[in-house]
Parts: C-alpha cells; structure tokens; sequence
C-alpha cells in the first residue's frame, strides 16, 4: 500500500465560514491522538482582504477530550513551527501546514487569531492523519 489514499486519515479541522471582517479567533476542531502515529494540520487561506491584518497559528494539547488543561505544545513535538504556519494579508489563496508528533499528550487543537482584520478573511481547516491501522476508511469516519 504504498499509495496516500488507504493510508491517511482526515478530520474537519475549521470549517468554512462566511467571510469575517474581525479580530474573532479561528479554533479548530480537537484531534483525538490515540490509534494515531502522526498528524498534519493544513491552512487553507482564501481571499484575505485587510492590507495590514496578521494571523497567528497556536498549537495546544492536553489529556482531558475538552482540553481544559490545554497548554502549548512543545517545539521538539511540532514538525515546523507555528511560525512557519503563521501568515499575513499576502497570503491569499495559499496553504500552511504544521505537524504533530505523539508526545504523550491525548488530544490536540490549533488556534489562527487575526489581528488588525477589519476586511474579509476567508479560512478553512483539515486534520490529516497517519493512523497505526491501515487501509484506512472511504469515505471518513
């Protein structure tokens, strides 16, 4: 099996919106872990139309399924940086990416806070995942 399509996962991360024209923060869906070797969390950015406006990428985990013990994952468990998965009004129509290694934490979450939006941003979310047992379903669990 040496083909993608049995051998990923992938999850609704940030669901497609109408555009917003704030400062609201973009929270993804929370990424159970367990069964799971490595995860990948993309960014897809559509119209961005603010000309000052930044957008930072946080990722949290925890081992409560709600992750009210959320705290920030450590570098050394990220495949990039949040840095990197960070962009700006530039960024129309592009992608970004950022991994997660087990790290002994359960659950995961990433956050895409704007600042200095006050024109539309369009923005969405996956989860795409490498589970331990494969082939995996089609469509999605």
């Amino acid at each position: 099996m040496r083909e993608l399509h049995d051998n990923i996962d992938v999850k609704r991360g940030i669901s497609p919106v109408a555009a917003t024209t704030d400062n609201t923060a973009y929270v993804s869906q929370i990424l159970d872990m367990q069964g799971v070797q490595s995860a990948e969390f993309l960014i897809l950015c559509g119209a961005l139309a603010d000309a000052d406006a930044t957008f930072t990428v946080l990722a949290e985990e925890g081992d409560q399924a709600n992750l009210s013990d959320n705290a920030a994952i450590a570098d050394a468990d990220l495949l990039g940086t949040e840095a990197l998965a960070s962009f700006d009004f530039s960024a129309d129509n592009k992608v970004f990416k950022l991994g997660f290694r087990p790290s002994g934490k359960r659950y995961k979450r990433v956050t895409v806070t704007p600042a200095n939006n006050t024109g539309n941003v369009f923005l969405s979310g996956v989860w795409i995942t490498l589970p331990l047992m494969r082939p995996t379903a089609n469509p999605p669990a």
